[in-house]
């Protein structure tokens, strides 16, 4: 049955239920388990029952499946001590079961900033729990990756999105390891004008990103597309090598850049043009 609503206006929860086979979604952790963090209200800021992470369990095209969704309007989306725990733990245990005969497969819907700021270190520490587990599970199964929109994926969670197997993005995902506003605060408006959305998508958006070769596949909005989508990603499996184990050809390619004159699209997409999308 065909669904084209928006998959961007979904919130978590209705994003894993969407891409679950219908009927066999199953959430870990749920709100009524009351699991949240405990620091936010000591700095006066109202906490959520589920921290901003939805966990679920279910089949994929009958197969056992993980989709891990983050709220991204809950405080950006930012990774803190809990929610960053349950996608850890998550993928942890993703592994696990392939480890005991039983093909797992994961979903990672990225909506978040980065590191929760009220949490500092013990936001950091569960994003590296999170690289360290997509490693893990990556030999298995591929490990998928969705940037739908309208937060984006930045920060420590931006280097989560590059070592997924396989990331699919819509024209409205943004991408990028500094969010524009920081960008800007640290190296001047002249720089990066954080204000100047078309600028900041030709930058980081979806589309560039694709072209870019940094991300797989570039779909529409709908439910539909994207499942559809992520069907096929799933169909490739494990690839031969993965985006993160080709650092020496990136780095030689960023080596060549002119960092003397603004960066524009045009330079990003010639630059990444040997493994890019035509």
């Amino acid at each position: 049955m065909r669904d084209d609503r928006s998959f961007i206006e979904l919130r978590a929860r209705e994003r894993a239920r969407s891409l679950l086979d219908q009927g066999s979604f199953r959430e870990l952790l749920d709100p009524f388990e009351g699991i949240m963090s405990p620091w936010l209200p000591q700095q006066g800021i109202v906490p959520q029952a589920d921290d901003g992470m939805v966990v679920a369990k279910g089949t994929l095209n009958g197969q056992p499946a993980v989709v891990i969704a983050i709220e991204g309007t809950f405080q950006g989306g930012s990774m803190g001590e809990v929610s960053g725990a349950k996608m850890a733990a998550a993928l942890e245990l993703a592994a696990e079961d392939n480890r005991n005969g039983i093909p797992t497969q994961a979903v990672l819907c990225l909506e978040t900033g980065g590191v929760r700021l009220q949490e500092a270190n013990l936001g950091l520490a569960a994003i590296a729990d999170i690289h360290a587990a997509i490693v893990d599970l990556r030999r298995y199964t591929p490990v998928i990756g969705i940037i739908a929109g309208t937060v984006g994926c930045f920060g420590g969670m931006s280097i989560a999105a590059a070592l997924c197997s396989y990331l699919i993005v819509t024209r409205e995902a943004r991408l990028g390891l500094n969010g524009p506003q920081v960008i800007e605060q640290e190296a001047g408006i002249e720089e990066y004008d954080s204000r100047d959305r078309p600028f900041i998508w030709r930058m980081t958006g979806g589309e560039v990103r694709y072209q870019s070769g940094l991300a797989d596949a570039l779909v529409g909005d709908g439910i539909n597309a994207v499942k559809t989508a992520l069907d096929e990603a799933i169909a490739l499996g494990v690839p031969a090598q993965h985006r993160s184990d080709n650092y020496a050809g990136y780095l030689a390619r960023l080596t060549r850049f002119d960092t003397r004159q603004q960066a524009e699209a045009a330079q990003i997409k010639q630059l990444f043009a040997a493994e890019g999308k035509s």
